[in-house]
């Protein structure tokens, strides 16, 4: 699988899997946590959740899928979790790691985001995640849900350029990030993560996505899919349950488009022609 690099020197693959809403119900949770072995068992090496999802369940569902795992498969996932803002003063950002670090039976967390920007000053969080990265318990940190003014804002905090993503909104229908955000990360080498990159779902009833899948052989979705996945150092994390829909997602990477299936895209879902406000789902 392609990977991109994170300034901080690791690779990360560019699909993995979102689990929220996971972890939600006691009667669904053997059937999620099979879900992800399956998408590990499937190749992909990327899951992303938060302690917000579930209340912490998502991250319990996570950590039952990867338990009976060996270590050098353990090793080889890499984990994302977000801390929520109420807890992103510096000592609520160290107990919620250990909690997220509990739930998900880990030692060490690969990337811990703030969730999005609440009251808590940026630089007394940006000092807990350094703490955190300095004690081996998470290995890069980075933002969820910022604008580009809040991003500036945060690399004029001390560490601040150790930023390693800002997972975002983006896909097909929000399209706002390519007029700011995206350039801003491009400049600083920052990937973008995309959450939602399927709009959960609601993409799959657009005719030109019909089109073009009739085209290619594929899936509605797995066209929106590949459309995000073609963006240049962007990571994408669709949240899937059935064994179906991981395999769909999985075959994406393999779909191609052509410079007229751009065109038709573009003309269905224009890019922004002016700065906009970050959407949030």
């Amino acid at each position: 699988m392609r990977k991109v690099k994170l300034p901080g020197g690791e690779n990360v693959p560019v699909l993995g899997l979102g689990t929220w809403f996971l972890g939600e119900s006691s009667s669904k949770f053997e059937q999620e946590v099979s879900a992800v072995r399956y998408a590990l068992e499937r190749g992909i090496r990327l899951i992303d959740t938060a302690e917000m999802y579930a209340n912490g369940g998502a991250e319990e569902v996570v950590g039952a899928a990867i338990k009976d795992l060996d270590l050098i498969k353990r090793e080889e996932i890499f984990i994302v979790s977000k801390v929520l803002p109420n807890n992103a003063h510096f000592e609520g950002v160290i107990q919620a790691c250990n909690r997220s670090l509990r739930r998900l039976g880990v030692a060490s967390i690969g990337l811990y985001l703030l969730h999005w920007r609440g009251s808590v000053p940026l630089q007394e969080t940006l000092h807990a995640f350094q703490v955190l990265q300095s004690s081996g318990k998470i290995r890069n940190f980075g933002v969820s849900n910022f604008d580009s003014r809040d991003m500036e804002e945060w690399y004029k905090c001390e560490g601040g350029g150790a930023l390693a993503t800002n997972q975002i909104l983006y896909n097909l229908s929000r399209r706002g990030p390519e007029w700011d955000i995206i350039p801003l990360c491009k400049t600083r080498g920052v990937p973008v993560m995309a959450y939602s990159p399927l709009e959960q779902g609601r993409l799959h009833n657009f005719p030109v996505l019909a089109q073009l899948a009739a085209r290619h052989g594929v899936t509605p979705l797995q066209v929106a899919l590949a459309w995000v996945l073609a963006q240049e150092n962007v990571v994408v994390i669709p949240k899937a349950v059935k064994h179906q829909h991981i395999d769909q997602n999985i075959a994406a990477l393999e779909i191609t488009l052509k410079a007229e299936d751009y065109d038709l895209l573009d003309a269905a879902f224009p890019p922004p022609s002016g700065p906009s406000q970050l959407e949030i789902l």
